[in-house]
Protein backbone atom coordinates (compact mmCIF):
# COMPACT_ATOMS: atom_id res chain seq x y z
CA UNK A 1 0.00 0.00 0.00
CA UNK A 2 1.18 3.43 -1.13
CA UNK A 3 0.59 6.30 1.70
CA UNK A 4 1.44 9.90 0.74
CA UNK A 5 2.58 12.22 3.42
CA UNK A 6 3.14 16.27 3.45
CA UNK A 7 6.48 16.58 5.22
CA UNK A 8 5.85 20.25 6.76
CA UNK A 9 9.39 20.94 7.01
CA UNK A 10 10.51 20.43 3.64
CA UNK A 11 6.90 21.46 2.53
CA UNK A 12 6.97 18.53 0.14
CA UNK A 13 5.01 15.33 -0.38
CA UNK A 14 6.88 12.11 0.48
CA UNK A 15 5.48 8.59 -0.58
CA UNK A 16 6.01 6.02 1.60
CA UNK A 17 5.84 2.15 1.05
CA UNK A 18 3.69 0.79 4.55
CA UNK A 19 2.31 -2.50 5.09
CA UNK A 20 -1.32 -3.12 5.48
CA UNK A 21 -2.38 -6.18 8.36
CA UNK A 22 -3.22 -8.75 5.88
CA UNK A 23 0.28 -8.28 4.23
CA UNK A 24 1.95 -8.43 7.40
CA UNK A 25 0.25 -11.17 8.63
CA UNK A 26 -0.55 -13.18 5.95
CA UNK A 27 -1.86 -16.44 7.67
CA UNK A 28 -4.67 -15.24 8.97
CA UNK A 29 -7.53 -15.17 6.94
CA UNK A 30 -11.26 -14.38 6.96
CA UNK A 31 -13.23 -16.81 5.65
CA UNK A 32 -16.30 -15.98 3.54
CA UNK A 33 -17.93 -18.92 2.37
CA UNK A 34 -18.24 -22.55 2.96
CA UNK A 35 -15.82 -23.28 -0.38
CA UNK A 36 -13.33 -20.81 1.08
CA UNK A 37 -12.93 -23.12 4.70
CA UNK A 38 -12.54 -26.06 2.51
CA UNK A 39 -9.80 -24.40 0.85
CA UNK A 40 -8.19 -22.74 3.52
CA UNK A 41 -8.95 -24.66 6.34
CA UNK A 42 -9.63 -28.63 5.26
CA UNK A 43 -6.68 -28.78 2.53
CA UNK A 44 -4.23 -26.63 4.54
CA UNK A 45 -0.98 -28.31 4.90
CA UNK A 46 -0.13 -26.34 8.11
CA UNK A 47 -2.39 -26.67 11.01
CA UNK A 48 -5.45 -23.89 11.53
CA UNK A 49 -6.94 -22.15 14.46
CA UNK A 50 -10.78 -21.54 12.76
CA UNK A 51 -11.94 -18.57 15.15
CA UNK A 52 -15.67 -18.35 14.76
CA UNK A 53 -16.66 -14.74 15.96
CA UNK A 54 -19.08 -12.25 15.39
CA UNK A 55 -19.14 -8.10 15.31
CA UNK A 56 -21.51 -7.81 18.59
CA UNK A 57 -19.67 -10.27 20.37
CA UNK A 58 -17.74 -8.28 23.36
CA UNK A 59 -15.67 -11.53 24.07
CA UNK A 60 -14.58 -11.60 20.53
CA UNK A 61 -13.00 -8.25 20.25
CA UNK A 62 -11.21 -9.14 23.05
CA UNK A 63 -10.07 -12.94 21.97
CA UNK A 64 -9.80 -11.95 18.31
CA UNK A 65 -6.70 -9.67 18.88
CA UNK A 66 -5.01 -11.64 21.53
CA UNK A 67 -5.03 -14.72 18.67
CA UNK A 68 -3.86 -12.69 15.96
CA UNK A 69 -0.84 -11.21 18.12
CA UNK A 70 -0.11 -14.98 19.64
CA UNK A 71 0.17 -16.79 16.02
CA UNK A 72 1.30 -13.92 14.10
CA UNK A 73 5.22 -14.89 15.20
CA UNK A 74 4.60 -18.33 14.41
CA UNK A 75 4.73 -19.33 10.41
CA UNK A 76 3.43 -22.67 11.19
CA UNK A 77 -0.10 -22.36 12.38
CA UNK A 78 -2.58 -20.14 10.56
CA UNK A 79 -5.66 -18.67 11.72
CA UNK A 80 -9.22 -18.32 9.81
CA UNK A 81 -11.76 -16.16 10.94
CA UNK A 82 -15.00 -17.48 10.63
CA UNK A 83 -17.77 -14.30 11.44
CA UNK A 84 -21.13 -16.40 12.35
CA UNK A 85 -23.86 -13.87 11.08
CA UNK A 86 -22.43 -14.51 7.49
CA UNK A 87 -21.73 -18.18 7.44
CA UNK A 88 -24.94 -19.71 8.79
CA UNK A 89 -24.05 -22.96 6.92
CA UNK A 90 -20.18 -23.36 8.59
CA UNK A 91 -22.32 -22.87 12.08
CA UNK A 92 -24.52 -25.44 11.53
CA UNK A 93 -21.61 -27.89 10.29
CA UNK A 94 -19.35 -27.66 13.00
CA UNK A 95 -22.62 -26.76 15.70
CA UNK A 96 -21.12 -23.75 16.93
CA UNK A 97 -23.58 -22.80 19.79
CA UNK A 98 -22.03 -19.72 21.32
CA UNK A 99 -18.98 -17.43 20.31
CA UNK A 100 -16.43 -17.08 20.64
CA UNK A 101 -15.36 -20.67 19.58
CA UNK A 102 -11.97 -21.43 18.21
CA UNK A 103 -11.30 -24.94 17.09
CA UNK A 104 -8.36 -26.52 15.78
CA UNK A 105 -7.69 -28.65 12.44
CA UNK A 106 -5.37 -30.94 11.59
CA UNK A 107 -5.29 -32.76 8.35
CA UNK A 108 -8.69 -31.14 7.89
CA UNK A 109 -9.95 -32.70 11.30
CA UNK A 110 -10.88 -30.96 14.53
CA UNK A 111 -8.52 -31.93 17.07
CA UNK A 112 -8.85 -29.69 19.55
CA UNK A 113 -11.54 -26.72 20.57
CA UNK A 114 -13.01 -24.23 23.31
CA UNK A 115 -15.83 -22.06 23.48
CA UNK A 116 -15.73 -18.44 25.51
CA UNK A 117 -12.93 -15.77 26.25
CA UNK A 118 -9.84 -17.99 28.02
CA UNK A 119 -6.72 -16.41 28.90
CA UNK A 120 -3.40 -16.21 27.06
CA UNK A 121 -2.25 -19.46 28.60
CA UNK A 122 -4.53 -21.58 27.18
CA UNK A 123 -4.01 -20.13 23.52
CA UNK A 124 -0.12 -20.84 23.92
CA UNK A 125 -0.83 -24.08 25.35
CA UNK A 126 -2.85 -24.95 22.17
CA UNK A 127 -0.58 -23.49 19.80
CA UNK A 128 1.79 -25.53 21.42
CA UNK A 129 0.20 -28.64 21.02
CA UNK A 130 -0.68 -28.17 16.84
CA UNK A 131 3.17 -27.11 16.88
CA UNK A 132 4.68 -30.38 18.22
CA UNK A 133 2.17 -32.51 17.05
CA UNK A 134 3.02 -31.02 13.50
CA UNK A 135 6.86 -32.09 14.22
CA UNK A 136 6.07 -35.63 15.35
Amino acid sequence: MLRIFRNAILDKRITRKTFSFSAVAAKRYVIKDHYEFDQKVINSDNPVIVNFHAEWCDPCKILTPKMTELLEPSDEIDLAIVDVDDNAELVHTFEVKAVPAILAFRNGVVVDKFIGLVDANMIENLIGKLTKKKST
